[in-house]
């Protein structure tokens, strides 16, 4: 128990995914860290699942959190197939292709927080608190509806998509087969990732994105009439699909935040950006943060402090370039993948079926989803 007068080295105000991976690999610098949040509600049923890339994984393995996920907790993504809007225009990757065991893995969210809160309650120099303490740097992972960067004075600056995304969880009378699917149908977005749960081999996570008025309607509907606008939408594609969960929902938008960093404190996860989900990779970058951040402080000069502001623009320069890069993608298949004039349809449909066949450019667009 700390005393009143305890300074921390490090305060992570924030106890989700990316709150908690940052503390546990800033402990194993033997850095005195206090792990800040509220005390816990009773949690509702978490139908989220996630994408993780090769360096987020990476990340979980060193700080020895990957290996201890339920076998079922995540699934390996081997195959991934885009659908536009017209029978023609189909993209596919593979792992074969791009000469890695997986794509990418699909990872339950409730599992893999279940985990990191126990390494957290195990790991030396981490004290959880839900009182403020005094630190000599303070970061700020509470997610897009952060209370401490609205303190702190920083502008988030928002664009709403007035757009929603659904998730929930499917068992489909069909084998996955480690296979991703995601349909662009403007303006809609529908993905269903291959996982373990609630069957093996047969269970799939959705996250369907469409403007917010038509997200509430199917939200209202039984679960008789979801399944079958599902069935709609997919084309009976991955078979036929039941609903195992409740349905959860969240509005989208992208957002920036004017300012990472500044004295004595710095942003990381979705504090500091929120992208649409389409391409799976809001963790990841959050994730990306942190170990940006961590190397960073590792490899401060002995007599830099903590929070001294050269070094966390170090932080920040380093981390611009991918955030920036991931929003622009992400904003701008959404722009061209929603339009609803024919000159768009025409030239997302045709734009797949180019990148089908232009084997460099696919490579690199699988690399950068894989983190390499």
């Amino acid at each position: 128990m700390q005393s009143n007068d305890t300074v921390f080295d490090i305060c992570v105000r924030g106890s989700g995914i990316v709150g908690r991976t940052l503390a546990l690999a800033l402990s194993r610098q033997g850095l005195a860290v206090a792990l800040q949040a509220p005390p816990a509600h009773a949690a509702r049923e978490d139908v989220r699942a996630y994408a993780l890339n090769a360096a987020s994984v990476s990340l979980l393995e060193s700080l020895k959190v990957w290996n201890e996920l339920p076998a079922d907790a995540r699934t390996a993504v081997f195959d991934m197939r885009v659908a536009g809007d017209a029978s023609t225009s189909v993209l596919r990757f593979s792992a074969w292709q791009q000469q890695v065991r997986e794509l990418a893995w699909i990872v339950d969210a409730a599992a893999l927080e279940a985990e990191l809160a126990t390494a957290v309650r195990y790991a030396p120099h981490i004290t959880a608190t839900a009182d403020a303490v005094r630190a000599r740097l303070l970061v700020v992972a509470e997610g897009r509806a952060s209370a401490s960067r609205e303190q702190l004075g920083v502008a988030f600056e928002t664009h709403d998509y007035r757009q929603t995304a659904i998730a929930a969880r499917l068992l489909s009378d069909t084998p996955h087969g480690g296979l991703a699917r995601q349909w662009f149908q403007a303006p809609d977005v529908l993905a269903l990732l291959p996982t373990d749960r609630p069957q093996a081999g047969h269970g799939l996570a959705l996250v369907w994105s469409l403007p917010s008025e038509r997200a509430q309607a199917l939200l209202a509907l039984p679960e008789a009439g979801f399944e079958a606008a599902l069935m709609q939408s997919t084309g009976g594609a991955a078979g036929a699909l039941q609903l195992t969960s409740t349905r959860a929902s969240w509005p989208l938008a992208m957002a920036r935040a004017q300012q990472v960093h500044g004295r004595g404190w710095v942003l990381v996860g979705d504090a500091a950006h929120v992208v649409h989900p389409l391409a799976g990779q809001g963790l990841n970058l959050g994730l990306g943060d942190v170990a940006s951040l961590v190397r960073v402080l590792a490899e401060r000069e002995s007599w830099r402090d903590l929070a001294d502001t050269r070094l966390l623009e170090r932080y920040a320069r380093e981390r611009a370039l991918p955030v920036q890069a991931m929003a622009a993608l992400t904003d701008g298949l959404l722009r061209l993948f929603s339009h609803p004039a024919p000159w768009a349809k025409e030239l997302r449909n045709k734009g797949l079926g180019l990148v089908e066949v232009a084997a460099p450019l696919k490579r690199w667009l699988a690399s950068r989803a894989l983190g390499q």
